[in-house]
């Protein structure tokens, strides 16, 4: 294996609700100490070379401590308020974990401050919101969110909000599942194209990802998301709207989650190639180019191929990128660059 390390700029995880919710049940996990239940902590961020990323606010359904959830839970409408209790609970985690841990964390609201905590070595941690269920029809909370340091938002996660409505799990299926944005919906692009949030398309049916085509006036941007053409399940692109991000100027985060990968869509089975993970990136590039293909993991928030297992495994998937014919500048592009690029695009 090359000795080479290539810094990770990751473009979606899920560790804020994983050390949230533990904290909820009582059983806090540490970040700093690290934990065998974390996909990320700091040990394995060190060990895989991890130097930050979009870290995702999702609001789990809301339940008692320890109460077993199951998946039709997972895609019934929120209530507003405790969404944006949930959402500033992970915001406040984010903001104890940063102060512990003695600048070796730090909360990032600009690509500058991320280039900065590049440099000083430490994990650069800009915060994230997977399903706008915490804002306001007014937007209020859009203001004081962004305040505090929100810089990218994904208008629904895979159930319906006033924002909008998601794109199911259904395997195999077109991600043309239904409506689109909302009038509201379309309003909370302008907010954020205003603001310099980035919109996230992931997990956004397809009429939804044409109503941001149509008004967002930054680039297309799909944070964790894969290939429809070789993986089959509506939560992937198809050729059109890779197409469409192209044009735009856009990214897309490969998805490691093992259901978006597969052809056979088993989001159990852990026994992936990392050779089919490259293969969705071959075909990224193919369709979008050098400057539009990065990382968007899904890390504490699904199931990953067991060739990497957590952060800490994240280079085995950069050497397996020089075994395919990658050059060091692509694979730094794709690992963290591009990312990067794109916050500055995007006025961050």
């Amino acid at each position: 294996m090359s000795e080479k390390m290539v810094p990770i700029f990751d473009g979606h995880n899920d560790t804020l609700l994983r050390l949230e919710m533990a904290s909820r049940a009582n059983k806090p996990i540490s970040f700093l100490r690290g934990d065998s239940s974390l996909h990320i902590d700091l040990p394995k961020a060190e060990q895989g070379h991890f130097a930050g990323g979009l870290f995702a606010m999702f609001v789990p359904p809301n339940q008692k401590p320890g109460e077993a959830m199951n998946f039709a839970d997972m895609t019934q409408p929120l209530e507003q308020g405790y969404a944006l209790d949930m959402t500033v609970a992970m915001m406040a985690q984010a903001f104890r974990l940063a102060r512990a841990s003695k600048s070796r964390v730090q909360i990032c609201r600009s690509s500058i401050e991320v280039k900065m905590a590049m440099e000083d070595g430490a994990v650069a941690l800009m915060l994230h919101i997977e399903g706008a269920e915490a804002i306001d029809a007014d937007f209020n909370a859009l203001e004081v969110l962004y305040a505090a340091g929100l810089r990218s938002l994904g208008p629904v996660w895979s159930r319906s909000n006033i924002f909008g409505h998601g794109v199911p799990f259904d395997f195999p299926g077109s991600p043309d599942s239904g409506p689109g944005l909302t009038d509201l919906g379309k309003e909370l692009v302008r907010q954020c194209n205003s603001l310099g949030i980035l919109i996230d398309l992931s997990h956004m049916n397809e009429q939804g990802f044409w109503d941001v085509h149509e008004i967002s006036n930054r680039p297309l941007v799909a944070s964790h998301s894969n290939v429809h053409t070789l993986c089959q399940t509506r939560r992937n692109l198809t050729d059109q709207q890779l197409d469409a991000i192209s044009e735009s100027d856009g990214l897309v985060g490969l998805n490691y989650a093992v259901g978006f990968l597969r052809s056979d869509g088993d989001k159990h089975n852990n026994d992936v190639a990392l050779d089919l993970m490259v293969d969705h990136i071959a075909y990224l590039l193919e369709k979008l180019g050098e400057d539009g293909v990065a990382l968007g993991s899904d890390f504490d928030g699904a199931t990953v191929p067991a060739a990497i297992g957590s952060v800490a495994g994240n280079q085995a998937l950069m050497e397996h990128m020089r075994t395919r014919g990658f050059g060091e500048s692509l694979i730094e592009k794709i690992a963290y660059k591009n990312w990067i690029g794109m916050l500055e695009k995007t006025g961050i």
